[in-house]
């Protein structure tokens, strides 16, 4: 999807895209796109230029949801994701390879987002209950592009 409305439509090429493998196993997915990640941004100091995320009506971001060990994982920089919720693997990025991005971009829209938005901005303190809120650039910059209903409980 991410290719069909974006990627396509802008002139970046091909060897710059670096898309997870959703549809292998797993844990060998994971393993071969920390590989990538760690190919193309270096062991040290390497940073994306950009990490774009939305978020989920239960604080979660990217595929780090409440109650999985991906929210506190610090080692890795991408891990398989067993979401027993939606009965699903997930792959993700992880908060440390997030957090070293130089911006991060949060995109939400829509009233029924407006709830966790709230609580959200309401909490001061990174809370695993709600993985969004580990989202804290170590030296880059976050922004969020909400429309008016997802940012109708805030003052």
């Amino acid at each position: 999807m991410i290719h069909r409305e974006l990627l396509s439509r802008v002139p970046i090429p091909e060897a710059n895209i670096h898309r997870m493998q959703g549809e292998r196993d797993p844990r060998d997915a994971a393993r071969a796109y920390a590989e990538d990640v760690q190919r193309v941004l270096g062991l040290t100091g390497g940073a994306a230029d950009l990490i774009l995320l939305g978020i989920g009506d239960d604080g979660h971001t990217a595929s780090l949801f409440p109650g999985t060990t991906a929210v506190n994982e610090r080692y890795s920089s991408v891990v398989a994701v067993d979401v027993h919720r939606l009965s699903t693997w997930r792959l993700t990025l992880t908060l440390p390879v997030i957090n070293a991005a130089r911006e991060i971009t949060v995109l939400v829209s829509g009233e029924l987002k407006a709830a966790i938005v709230k609580r959200v901005f309401d909490t001061v303190q990174p809370d695993p209950r709600l993985p969004i809120t580990g989202v804290c650039p170590a030296s880059g910059r976050i922004r969020w592009l909400m429309d008016v209903a997802a940012a109708k409980m805030l003052s």
